[in-house]
């Protein structure tokens, strides 16, 4: 995958050269149509090569693209964070849940409980008590 990436990018990086290096003649760019700009004062126009004009507007119009889709998929990242959030809750519920019900319910089946888990001791440790006869 890496290696297709570099190869994208070097390939990007002739294309861009070669069209810098066909595109050099000066262009001027109106910042603003000629009737406004003498209201407005100063100079609104621009004087560089072709391919800078290009370039500007390519990464203009590559910013305006990202912003626009920050925004459109605005509401996708609050029902994200809405879910996450219900996730959260719900998964604490179970850990809640799971620890009520692993305890036991009644004294008398906690004592059995307790007795199944307790290894039997041995027939002959006298420990237990004898009745008479």
């Amino acid at each position: 995958m890496r290696a297709i990436r570099i190869f994208f990018i070097v390939i990007l990086a002739i294309v861009l050269m070669l069209l810098a290096a066909a595109n050099r003649d000066l262009v001027t760019i109106s910042l603003m149509p000629e009737s406004l700009a003498q209201f407005a004062g100063g100079r609104w126009s621009l004087t560089m090569p072709a391919f800078v004009a290009l370039f500007l507007a390519m990464v203009f119009g590559v910013l305006v693209g990202l912003v626009w889709e920050w925004l459109r998929e605005s509401h996708l990242r609050a029902e994200s964070s809405r879910r996450a959030h219900d996730l959260a809750q719900l998964q604490r519920e179970v850990g809640d849940l799971r620890r009520t019900h692993a305890a036991p319910r009644d004294d008398v089946l906690a004592i059995l409980d307790e007795a199944a888990r307790k290894p039997a001791a041995p027939a002959g440790s006298g420990s237990s008590l004898h009745a008479p006869r």
